[in-house]
C-alpha cells in the first residue's frame, strides 16, 4: 500500500482596486477556463507572503507587496472510492494595489481583468467555486489578519480602516 499524498500549501493573491478585484482566467486545471484569483503552490523555503507576490507577478506581471491573510480553507479531491487524491490548504493573501499598473495575462493565465461583485454574480458558471464569497470578503471592511513588521509592530496596511484609525489615535 502506498503512502497517502502529502498535504500541499497554496496561495491566492487578492488585489482590490476601488470596488473591483483582480482575476485571471485559468489556462490549466483545476478550474481551467474559469475566472479566479491568481495563485498557486507555495515553493519550498518560501513564505506565504513571498508566494503571493511571486504568483501574482508570474500570472499578471503585477508587482505588489503582500499585506496579510484574508482567510484559509481546505480543498480535498477524492476518487470514486472516497480515497483522497490531493489535499490543499489554500491561504488567501491580500496584496497591495501599487497603483496604475495594467496587468497582463502571463504564465498560467489566459486573460486578466478587474471585476465587480455584480459582474461575478452575473456569471457564476464562468467563475471558480467560492469566488463570490472570497471576493465579498476581500471587498468588506473586515480587514486582514495582522502581520507584524520585523520590529514586531503591526503595519497600518495590515489593519481594517477602523483598526488603523484606532492605532493612529493611540499614537497621538
Amino acid at each position: 500500500m502506498s503512502a497517502p499524498p502529502p498535504v500541499s500549501a497554496a496561495i491566492l493573491s487578492v488585489v482590490v482596486r476601488a470596488s473591483h478585484v483582480l482575476l485571471i482566467q485559468r489556462a490549466n486545471p483545476p478550474d481551467q477556463g474559469l475566472w479566479g484569483f491568481p495563485g498557486g503552490r507555495v515553493e519550498r523555503g518560501e513564505t506565504i507572503m513571498q508566494a503571493a507576490e511571486r504568483e501574482l507577478r508570474e500570472e499578471t506581471g503585477f508587482d505588489t507587496q503582500a499585506q496579510g491573510v484574508l482567510t484559509a480553507f481546505d480543498v480535498l479531491d477524492r476518487d470514486d472510492a472516497g480515497a483522497i487524491r490531493f489535499h490543499y490548504v489554500i491561504v488567501a493573501v491580500r496584496c497591495a494595489d501599487t497603483g496604475g499598473q495594467a496587468p497582463c495575462a502571463a504564465d498560467d493565465a489566459l486573460d486578466v481583468g478587474w471585476f465587480t461583485l455584480d459582474q461575478i454574480r452575473a456569471a457564476p458558471g464562468r467563475m471558480s467555486p467560492g469566488l463570490l464569497e472570497l471576493a465579498t470578503l476581500a471587498l468588506s471592511d473586515r480587514g486582514i489578519a495582522p502581520w507584524p513588521t520585523p520590529a514586531g509592530r503591526l503595519h497600518a496596511a495590515h489593519a481594517s480602516p477602523a483598526q488603523a484609525s484606532a492605532a493612529q489615535a493611540a499614537a497621538s
